[in-house]
């Protein structure tokens, strides 16, 4: 009979965390496009129809489903945040028009409202954006006046975290001065003039000027300086915040979560999962169907003109890593003499002997790609995400770059940002495939759904006037 060991007392008070949601700004952030998006709609129906019917009411359900968290994002050029608004609006549009086409649904509604609504809701939520970033230092008021705050430790994250705050107009934290056993004589950056004592000395100075907001930045290896620290502060009615060393760290998808009530934090995780999971699947399907449908007599042409012009297969099946690094089978229009898929695979280069004359038109127009499109249907890929490459060149890059293999944390693509950005076709030297690798990494930490339809849309003016594929 085994006897289950309970965690200590200590430990297992503190196995629950919350996620900081007190600011008012961003609560409002979280609903004003959804609210925005439906308001503007009653009033139309309620202006044409006098009363608001169940598939308006069903509409705006949805609408609230697919617009929900907003953000206001005041960080961004407010000519940035209006193209977002008016992007996010055309895509979630297509989809309920898509959607409610196909269910024949679209007959329950008044046309005139829909057309109307069309206009009216993304002008009222621009014009709700602009009233928000003229509100926001009132509304930064009403959560109180500035916070005087001081930080423990001078590091990398600790003066990251003042520089933000301080270039930060909608911020209400002011940092005022820093902790650190080092001398003033031996620290070399901005903010050296606002050390204002050791850490044994904060205590003290908390207490007689009574700061309100401390961040703790010490290395989480010294344990038993903060457990001391904190005994020290006990004394004190400031908030204490945990400023931990590891988000100076290239964080992918880096987010704070719990597991079995205890608190982890991510640092390397895909962006595609739970609900992203489901938002990103349910795109490539619905991508990957409309552009099927759309390229099919294309690809029987391109087919037939393969057969003819040259012996082989028709269709080139590589070995390339897919999700988690795992090996698929990736499908394209054959455009070579030869089908290479062994330990040494050479990349194809300018004026490449191997590659035939058809084979040299589909490569620079990206036609040779079309049959992934059925790769992306069988959940081997996704449309948008980091190229996938031969097994061969896999093993030699992964030696050679450092977090290489962190791209396979979600699907290869048939386009990505890298290739959108200049780094598509023959990476010749080492550099341009490190710029690749940093793009795909970059696209891993900011993954949106907007994000892939623009890789999407920048990806056929590419097509047109690029000169690096072959």
């Amino acid at each position: 009979m085994t006897t289950q060991t309970k965690a200590p007392p200590s430990f297992r008070r503190n196995s629950s965390i919350t996620i900081d949601r007190s600011s008012l700004l961003n609560l409002i952030g979280v609903f004003v496009d959804p609210l925005i998006c439906i308001f503007s709609l009653y009033v139309l129906v309620f202006f044409k129809e006098s009363e608001l019917t169940p598939p308006y009411l069903i509409l705006s359900l949805l609408m609230f489903a697919i617009s929900f968290p907003g953000d206001v994002q005041l960080h961004l050029a407010l000519p940035t945040k209006i193209k977002h608004i008016l992007f996010d609006w055309i895509v979630k549009v297509g989809l309920l028009a898509f959607f409610g086409y196909a269910s024949r649904y679209l007959e329950f509604f008044d046309s005139d409202v829909l057309i109307a609504w069309f206009w009216v809701a993304p002008t009222s939520q621009i014009a709700a954006h602009l009233l928000v970033r003229q509100l926001a230092p009132s509304i930064l008021k009403l959560q109180g006046e500035t916070k005087n705050a001081v930080v423990v430790g001078i590091n990398a994250q600790s003066l990251e975290l003042a520089t933000r705050l301080q270039d930060d107009p909608y911020s209400n934290v002011k940092i005022t001065g820093f902790f650190d056993d080092r001398g003033a004589s031996r620290v070399t950056h901005p903010f050296e003039r606002s050390i204002l004592g050791k850490i044994s000395d904060l205590p003290l100075y908390v207490n007689q000027n009574k700061v309100p907001l401390i961040y703790l930045s010490i290395p989480m290896s010294s344990q038993p300086r903060i457990m001391a620290l904190l005994d020290g502060l006990r004394d004190t009615t400031a908030s204490i915040y945990f400023v931990p060393d590891i988000f100076v760290t290239d964080l992918i998808q880096g987010r704070l979560s719990t597991v079995a009530g205890l608190p982890v934090v991510a640092v390397c995780e895909s962006p595609f999962t739970g609900f992203n999971g489901v938002i990103k699947r349910g795109s490539d399907i619905i991508l990957s169907l409309l552009i099927l449908a759309l390229i099919a007599p294309i690809m029987l042409i391109i087919a037939v003109w393969i057969k003819l012009s040259s012996p082989g297969p028709i269709i080139f099946q590589q070995r390339r890593y897919g999700l988690d690094g795992k090996e698929i089978i990736v499908y394209k229009f054959r455009s070579m003499t030869v089908t290479e898929d062994g330990p040494n695979v050479p990349q194809a280069q300018k004026n490449d002997k191997r590659i035939t004359p058809l084979g040299a038109f589909l490569r620079k127009t990206s036609l040779d790609e079309l049959p992934q499109f059925i790769n992306v249907l069988q959940g081997k890929m996704s449309v948008v995400g980091p190229r996938p490459h031969a097994v061969a060149h896999n093993e030699q890059y992964r030696k050679l770059i450092d977090g290489y293999m962190v791209r396979h944390k979600v699907k290869p693509g048939i386009t990505g940002w890298a290739q959108v950005n200049g780094y598509r076709g023959e990476t010749e030297v080492l550099d341009k495939m490190k710029k690749r690798i940093d793009y795909d990494l970059d696209y891993l930490r900011n993954w949106t759904l907007r994000l892939d339809l623009f890789i999407v849309l920048k990806t056929l003016q590419v097509l047109v006037k690029d000169r690096h594929a072959y």
